[in-house]
């Protein structure tokens, strides 16, 4: 597309921001972002996708506008959706409002909504795509991954001290990381469909997993479903914090682990084993996960599980909690990921650093992919 004006990327990064408020309460739908300037150039309607089920963006930013949007822009984050499913089809509300011109972030890759581009050109709608498509994508990121790959997108999360260790020698590891990092871990967790950990993790602490977001109650807080990797079924038992009913729970088990105490205490998914024979496919529970609406996943898990996530290439970002402390030994943040020599690294892009408190967050994205292209 021709070089924007700066007016219409402030309209669209508006709308990129307006979209990130809808992170963790759409899914299994994206996150979008919308607004409506009338025929003189001013915003005159505002909104986004506030939860699955509910009005589009593009509904609620025209409502706000009213006849206002006669003859005006949109700028949308995605592509308006050109189907019906529980709401109506988004581009023929944009046609219906009167609006003249339409600018778009990305194009919706999802087959069962995409063209609401060539039906708002047939009726007379001037379209373009790609304004701030790079900024739009990386906010949509998980959804994206998620139609791409047909599976969730999983963010691997690890706290650690500089030279790299998750807990001391004795194995105590409170609090390796600040007050700041452990409140932004809830952040993600919040964002996220799903959380997950492994036995390892399970026995060591019997994690509650749920988020807690300042400012806000339980009650405004979305609570991610709860997956536990319990292969034998030996490890959760009767009165685990993971079963306390705040949160759904998912515990995964082997396809011939006797799990019959886990019965009426969490729904349970059967699996094949790895390869391995030490773990389940992980694959398969990706898959499992996807058919249940997950489209993002946390990896909260210790090194063996992270080792694995890495080893099958289902990690999609990495965000590392780095805390100015040196404990020399102890267990690694991270167990065999199958690399055996150094040309067999896998590469990251970094793509943010942050001090929180005493500590510094790193955010990076494996080198063989971008959100917006499948491998």
């Amino acid at each position: 597309m021709a070089t924007p004006a700066p007016a219409q990327t402030a309209a669209m990064r508006r709308a990129i921001q307006l979209a990130a408020r809808g992170l963790g309460h759409t899914s299994p739908n994206p996150v979008v972002g919308c607004v409506v300037l009338d025929a003189h150039g001013h915003v005159v309607g505002e909104g986004w996708h506030e939860r699955a089920g509910g009005p589009h963006a593009e509904v609620h930013a025209l409502r706000a506008a009213g006849e206002r949007a006669r003859g005006g822009t949109a700028f949308v984050t995605l592509e308006p959706c050109n189907h019906t499913g529980r709401t109506g089809p988004c581009a023929q509300a944009l046609i219906d409002a009167g609006v003249a011109r339409v600018y778009y972030a990305v194009a919706d890759p999802n087959p069962a909504a995409t063209g609401g581009s060539t039906t708002l050109a047939a009726a007379g709608v001037r379209v373009e795509g790609g304004l701030l498509a790079d900024e739009a994508a990386a906010g949509n990121e998980a959804w994206l991954t998620a139609v791409l790959r047909r599976r969730p997108f999983v963010l691997w999360k690890y706290a650690a001290t500089l030279d790299g260790r998750i807990a001391a020698a004795d194995g105590t590891s409170r609090w390796i990381t600040s007050a700041e990092s452990r409140a932004d871990v809830h952040r993600l967790r919040a964002q996220a469909d799903a959380v997950i950990v492994g036995s390892g993790t399970a026995r060591a602490d019997d994690p509650h997993l749920g988020a807690r977001l300042a400012g806000l109650t339980d009650d405004e807080v979305s609570q991610p479903m709860r997956v536990v990797i319990d292969t034998g079924a030996a490890v959760v038992k009767p009165g685990a914090r993971v079963l306390d009913g705040t949160a759904p729970t998912l515990i995964a088990v082997a396809e011939d682990a006797d799990a019959r105490h886990l019965e009426g205490l969490a729904p349970i998914v059967r699996l094949p084993r790895s390869a391995s024979g030490t773990g389940v496919h992980l694959p398969a529970l990706l898959d499992a996960l996807y058919e249940r609406d997950v489209r993002s996943v946390l990896l909260e898990g210790g090194p063996t599980l992270a080792g694995g996530f890495l080893a099958a290439h289902a990690v999609d970002k990495v965000v590392g909690y780095l805390a100015p402390v040196l404990l020399g030994a102890g267990p690694a943040a991270l167990g065999d990921a199958g690399i055996g020599t150094i040309g067999q690294a896998l590469r990251l892009d970094v793509t943010d650093t942050v001090r929180l408190g005493p500590d510094l967050r790193i955010t990076a994205t494996p080198a063989r992919h971008t959100p917006t292209e499948e491998n």
